[in-house]
């Protein structure tokens, strides 16, 4: 019989909301992100999941208060696609936020 030892590690005791708003207005071609919190988004990128079609970007550093713009292509993307939003925080913590359509 096998058997682990689990090592507990220290968390944050408060969720740590979406620091982003999406402005669907643009839809359903151009969608904006905007970084609502008082910290900087590092590493910041996008990846689309199923059909549809995204220019690709290298990571971004969003501050405080800065947008970008996404422009996405596709038929039916409620049904067929997801935005993946991934960003890290300045302590290092990674991020990922699923977003539908």
């Amino acid at each position: 019989m096998a058997s682990s030892h689990i090592t507990q590690y220290e968390t944050e005791s408060v969720a740590y909301p979406v620091p982003l708003r999406l402005d669907r207005r643009g839809a359903p071609n151009t969608y904006r992100l905007t970084n609502i919190s008082q910290e900087p988004l590092r590493g910041l990128s996008f990846s689309l999941l199923g059909a549809g079609l995204m220019r690709a970007t290298a990571p971004l550093l969003l501050a405080p208060g800065q947008e970008v713009s996404l422009r996405i292509r596709g038929e039916s993307l409620p049904v067929s696609a997801v935005l993946i939003i991934r960003w890290f925080r300045p302590n290092g913590d990674e991020f990922l936020w699923r977003v539908s359509f």
